[in-house]
């Protein structure tokens, strides 16, 4: 296994729904975790085993290449999405979509060279906010 510095949090079962002001619900995409990591005009797309997919997914790092900052960690996950608008797994594992391949960024690790994983989820989140094209997004916050 590859040494990866920043690693996605993975999700865990529970019995039953938490509920409260400090707890973000999200829907679970079925697709493949990414972490996008951006230094100055290199993007790598590394999966949860440290593997770089940056060749197979151009559109991401063409997208993350068109962001303002220059330096992030993004924790996201990459789907295709079916004609329903629900997430295809066995389309994004054909590999015959890869033009339809979307990466939902649901982290930022880090911020141009800071590590933000001590900062509570919601500033995060906020922080990461980055304007999305209208009519292709390949990288959406959520």
């Amino acid at each position: 296994m590859r040494k990866v510095a920043f690693e996605p949090c993975l999700p865990t079962c529970g019995t039953k729904v938490p509920a409260g002001p400090d707890w973000f619900h999200e829907i679970k995409h079925d697709g493949y975790r990414l972490i996008v990591q951006r230094e100055g005009k290199r993007v790598r797309l590394l999966t949860r085993r440290g593997y770089d997919w940056s060749d197979r997914y151009p559109l991401i790092v063409e997208a993350a290449l068109r962001l303002r900052k220059t330096s992030f960690v993004i924790d996201g996950e990459a789907v295709v999405l079916g004609p329903d608008g629900v997430s295809d797994f066995d389309a994004l594992h054909g590999g015959k979509r890869h033009a339809d391949v979307r990466l939902y960024a649901f982290d930022l690790l880090a911020d141009d060279g800071v590590d933000m994983r001590h900062q509570p989820l919601q500033i995060r989140k906020n922080t990461g906010r980055a304007p999305q094209h209208p009519r292709r997004p390949c990288v959406r916050a959520v």
